[in-house]
């Protein structure tokens, strides 16, 4: 029963956590640059790969679709470049948290063309998933089961980084809502005092007027 409770548990933690997967298409015109970011934390591993989509798949590319790609941390250190391509992959264990960006550009070409590039990128759980195992040599059954045990242990060792993460981002908000909170009710009392302040100046002022005019 403990272990079924246990089993109960972990699909739970796995459908509950949702994994960050990015994947766009958009155009680039000759010369020009799109900048993707994403929020990753600590020891998750990310995968992405880009590529020029073929508007004519029964010729090659033409020599004015070549791009650029560069990565870089939340600290601006390369990760990855490519530098004049039609397609690329990158793969990274993240080292701190923080945004990551992927900047691409079109080659500059005149006369000007318009390309259409594809993206995709994964991170967390979602990426240790996704990890290509095959390409690693098999060598008997006991090889495999290997396998599958690093496997399932990348995957558990992402849950558990991701369930610390939420945790500290969920203290973070809770004490930014403690601190509006705080900062919203000084301003209510400030707000209340001078307005008590306002309606008391006037009632001394209508007085001091009707007392002149002797009127009370």
């Amino acid at each position: 029963m403990d272990l079924l409770r246990q089993s109960l548990g972990c699909l739970l933690i796995v459908a509950l956590l949702s994994p960050t997967a990015l994947s766009m298409q958009f155009e680039l015109r000759s010369g020009q640059m799109k900048c993707i970011s994403e929020d990753i934390h600590e020891k998750s591993i990310s995968v992405g790969k880009y590529f020029i989509v073929n508007p004519n798949e029964d010729h090659p590319l033409p020599d004015s679709h070549k791009i650029t790609a560069k990565m870089v941390s939340p600290k601006w250190n390369a990760l990855h470049e490519a530098v004049k391509v039609e397609a690329g992959e990158f793969s990274f264990t993240a080292f701190e948290t923080g945004d990551y960006f992927t900047c691409i550009s079109a080659v500059d070409h005149k006369p000007q063309t318009t390309l259409t590039i594809d993206f995709v990128w994964t991170s967390g759980v979602h990426s240790a998933a996704s990890k290509d195992w095959s390409k690693v040599p098999k060598r008997s059954q006991v090889k495999m089961m290997e396998l599958s045990v690093k496997r399932l242990f990348d995957t558990v060792e992402s849950i558990h980084d991701e369930m610390y993460y939420l945790r500290d981002r969920e203290a973070e908000m809770q004490e930014l809502n403690r601190s509006t909170n705080s900062k919203m009710a000084w301003f209510s009392f400030l707000s209340l005092g001078f307005c008590l302040s306002v309606a008391g100046l006037q009632f001394w002022h209508l007085k001091s007027f009707f007392e002149k005019k002797k009127l009370i």
